[in-house]
């Protein structure tokens, strides 16, 4: 069992920044795909962005050039920096350990004026 637990997200005004973090207590973290989905009101949650174990990083079309993954192995973080908010990005942040298939809670974005 693997406990991802989110933080960070709220309420944001377009073209402003929030970061979302995500800390994970399983172990050899180093060798876990995290991943970033979101899923907005009446629609399919979708995947925002993978972090590989290999290093490597794949975005959706949609947040290509805005958003960026990163993570912190030692402390076993994941994050999400996100930049140019749209309104389009409201929805609901879930954090995934893609390699063992775990959940977040999940932590909502807003993005109004």
């Amino acid at each position: 069992q693997v406990r991802l637990v989110e933080s960070g997200g709220g309420l944001a005004q377009p073209g402003g920044s929030l970061r979302l973090s995500c800390r994970s207590d399983g172990n050899i973290f180093s060798y876990r795909s995290m991943a970033w989905y979101r899923q907005a009101p009446g629609k399919e949650r979708e995947l925002v962005a993978l972090f590989s174990h290999d290093g490597s990083t794949n975005y959706a079309d949609s947040v290509k050039g805005r958003f960026t993954i990163s993570r912190d192995n030692a402390k076993k973080m994941t994050y999400l920096q996100m930049n140019n908010l749209q309104t389009e990005d409201t929805a609901v942040y879930y954090c995934k350990d893609a390699t063992a298939n775990y959940w977040g809670q999940g932590t909502q974005v807003t993005v109004s004026s």
